[in-house]
């Protein structure tokens, strides 16, 4: 009990992990961004594949129009997680300091933010009435069901975040105690994937979401 409600403060170990995390991300991206060119050097071009390939993934879950409206905050959310995430690949995660996202307070604060995200694009979209009215379709009297899907939707962020990246790292250690020799190679290699894969089902989730707010009434 006592661990559990330490995860859900964030120790100060976690929030510090989390500046530099946010402070190089902002440093990486003035790096890239302060001398474009048109004929893009390396760091340009990385950056610049990156940002097409993510585009193109929320293009295909929001189409275009509505990704290119609000791709700079579905890309804030995939950078975001996707280094906490790789922050677990570091020498002395765990140990030295935490992985943000296994960490019951971090997905928690992410899964807030992305219900707060959907339903402020929704009533920027449709008006605040126009919005509500929304929730009475396809029938008025499903009205309580869908109210209250809406609040399980962030405890669903939170739980499938946190649980499978704590659930991982915990597996990860227990594998590696028992195989010390080749299996951490697989492992790390598995790991990097794994923790992309995360990034991508919160983000595709939270665009779906989005999607649906923004929806044009038929």
């Amino acid at each position: 009990m006592s661990e559990f409600i330490n995860d859900f403060l964030a120790p100060n170990s976690v929030i510090i992990t989390e500046w530099i995390i946010i402070g190089a991300i902002i440093v990486f991206s003035i790096l890239i961004t302060r001398n474009l060119k048109e004929v893009p050097g390396k760091l340009q071009n990385v950056g610049e594949m990156a940002v097409g390939k993510l585009f193109g993934f929320f293009s295909g879950v929001m189409g275009e129009k509505t990704a290119r409206k609000y791709f700079p905050i579905m890309g804030t959310f995939f950078v975001f997680i996707v280094v906490c995430n790789y922050t677990g690949e570091l020498p002395g995660s765990g140990e030295y300091f935490p992985v943000p996202t296994s960490v019951l307070a971090v997905p928690l604060a992410l899964g807030i933010i992305a219900f707060v995200t959907i339903h402020s694009c929704g009533f920027k979209k449709h008006g605040f009435l126009g919005y509500l009215k929304s929730f009475t379709k396809p029938v008025a009297a499903l009205l309580p069901i869908t109210i209250l899907e809406q609040f399980v939707r962030p405890l669903s962020l939170t739980l499938r975040l946190y649980g499978n990246l704590y659930g991982e790292e915990q597996v990860t250690a227990q594998l590696r105690e028992m195989f010390p020799v080749f299996l951490p190679w697989i492992m790390n290699l598995l790991e990097l994937m794994f923790a992309l894969i995360q990034a991508m089902i919160f983000t595709m989730l939270v665009a779906i979401f989005i999607g649906e707010a923004v929806e044009e009434e038929s």
